[in-house]
């Protein structure tokens, strides 16, 4: 059942399937890893429902477009009337389209592209989850490999891409990065509670930057406690 949701900012409000896979406070803290630059233009990766890019746009006063992209039609249509319900048509456009097969329209047109991708990878958990709410999870239809090329293609030079993905993945988020282009320049881990073991990590990189990363203390997510 279709929900219409506080987004505790301002009179923004999202709208959440009960029954399908819904946003964790792990979109917020990814939302808030970044600070808009003046006229940022934004793309959301793996929006799902929209929390993300919105939650990022409702915090930043310097946003000059977001661009959700969503495989699932379903997940797709229902951020529409999202951005719709908050009158949002003319800053935020949603296009159902997997990552890989974003249009050229969109090549290097983005300076901020921010993404919470499936974090497992496709041999991993989750085998007996629902094949929908499994694809949000599971890197059943997008690589990590294919996300960050899509990235580089998207970004303009010098722009920089945010995500959140499991800590335990890391040295090989680095090495994608990396390998493609994409110069890793800060970065921070997420504990549920403050002396424990990181469960996941932020990563914000450069495509042409140069090298260094500053690493920050680890952010205490009590979302996920």
């Amino acid at each position: 059942m279709q929900v219409i949701e506080s987004l505790l900012i301002g009179n923004y409000r999202i709208i959440q399937d009960t029954e399908y896979y819904r946003f964790t406070s792990d979109s917020v803290v990814l939302s808030r890893f970044v600070k808009a630059s003046r006229g940022e233009t934004v793309a959301d990766f793996c929006s799902g429902s929209g929390i993300v890019g919105l939650h990022f746009y409702a915090e930043n006063a310097n946003v000059e477009s977001v661009t959700f992209f969503e495989a699932d039609g379903y997940l797709a249509e229902m951020s529409e009337k999202t951005v719709a319900l908050n009158g949002l048509g003319d800053v935020i456009r949603v296009e159902h389209v997997r990552v890989q097969d974003i249009a050229p329209q969109y090549t290097e047109k983005f300076s901020l592209i921010l993404c919470n991708p499936p974090y497992e990878k496709r041999e991993g958990g989750f085998e007996n989850a629902d094949e929908k709410k499994a694809a949000c999870r599971k890197e059943l239809t997008l690589s990590l490999e294919e996300l960050v090329l899509s990235a580089k293609r998207c970004l303009k030079f010098g722009g920089r891409f945010a995500l959140i993905h499991r800590a335990d993945r890391v040295a090989e988020l680095l090495s994608v990065l990396r390998g493609n282009g994409l110069e890793p320049k800060k970065l921070q881990f997420v504990a549920g509670r403050a002396h424990k073991k990181p469960y996941a990590v932020l990563i914000l990189a450069v495509k042409g930057g140069k090298t260094g990363v500053d690493v920050l203390p680890t952010l205490i997510n009590q979302g996920e406690a």
